[in-house]
């Protein structure tokens, strides 16, 4: 029987169960003792990184930088935090292991690496039967520097996993916390359904085709000398652009702007790192097509430092749609 775990192996299915004594079918897969309590859990995930698979479902699981971004379970309606989606939550409070997995197809899985909680949070996806419905998303770092993960040691690795990494990320309650909901309620009641449509097909754009996709956003909306930085020459900065001459009291201002097509919300590091690489006369501008955490947006408006502006994926889809830019040209 499997005593341990190594990265980059694969496992069958029947290993996995046994060997960490879960249950044979579901994403989520608790392990419980005869109190009820969480001892430790198994995240199955079909990733695809192939665009193949992309297109067809980009709410898909992914991968971005080493971060797992997850859909709680519950196919059609809105999701809740009850069952298996709730015993996630429990590592925030206590080191339980959670073990990655993602499934190469045949009942034949790959062994990531132990994940990491960083947060979670609500937003709207498009379901299978066309409807907005309200999803809960869950990030996970995958932690695949400890190659061999033996099951009795487990604990005593994630409990020193999470004390380093917490340091050095400094997570704090901020830092989880991810704002998406900002938008007035009449105004998301009347655009919701389209501008999610708009996200839906932004997150299948190739990375480079998005970003002259907002190069072309910010020229319609009066920007000039609008360029797109090759990407071995950017040091940050994706997208050059200079205020007009019409507008009297910013005209010609230097405007960088940097693009992220992600999944995973933005945190005040990639915030910080942004505004490293602005030029010292430049404003700076942040475009995602995900969420910021409450750390990013209280940074982006530090009273002692240079403010940077904040568009995220619902700002976006928006300003897309204002524009009536066609998005078939970018795939």
């Amino acid at each position: 029987m499997t005593i341990e775990f190594k990265v980059g192996e694969k496992y069958t299915n029947d290993q996995i169960r046994f060997a960490l004594n879960v249950e044979n079918l579901g994403g989520i897969r608790p392990s419980i003792d005869a109190n009820k309590r969480l001892n430790h859990l198994v995240i199955l995930t079909t990733t695809e990184q192939c665009q193949k698979n992309l297109s067809e479902n980009p709410y898909h699981d992914r991968i971005e930088n080493n971060v797992l971004i997850y859909t709680a379970q519950g196919r059609i309606g809105d999701q809740e935090i009850t069952g298996r989606n709730r015993r996630i939550i429990e590592q925030y409070s206590s080191p339980i292991p959670f073990y990655g997995f993602s499934n190469e197809g045949k009942q034949t899985y790959v062994f990531l690496g132990l994940l990491e909680l960083l947060r979670h949070y609500q937003e709207y996806q498009i379901d299978k039967k066309n409807i907005l419905r309200k999803v809960w998303v869950f990030e996970f770092y995958i932690h695949n520097e400890i190659s061999v993960v033996p099951i009795q040691q487990a604990r005593d690795l994630i409990a020193a996993i999470f004390e380093d990494s917490r340091r050095k990320r400094g997570l704090d309650k901020k830092e989880r916390e991810v704002v998406i909901f900002e938008t007035p309620t009449d105004v998301f009641e009347t655009t919701g359904y389209e501008t999610e449509e708009i996200r839906f097909h932004l997150l299948q754009i190739n990375p480079y085709r998005f970003e002259s996709l907002v190069r072309d956003v910010v020229e319609s909306n009066g920007f000039t000398n609008v360029t797109v930085t090759p990407p071995s020459q950017d040091g940050g900065i994706d997208v050059n652009a200079y205020v007009s001459d019409s507008n009297y009291f910013f005209s010609k201002t230097h405007v960088q702007f940097q693009v992220k097509r992600w999944r995973h919300s933005v945190g005040s590091v990639e915030i910080n790192n942004f505004r490293g690489a602005l030029h010292t006369t430049a404003k700076g501008v942040f475009v995602t097509t995900s969420h910021f955490t409450k750390a990013a947006i209280q940074e982006s408006e530090h009273i002692v430092k240079p403010c940077v502006s904040l568009i995220d994926g619902f700002k976006f889809s928006k300003l897309i749609m204002d524009t009536g830019i066609n998005l078939n040209k970018y795939f």
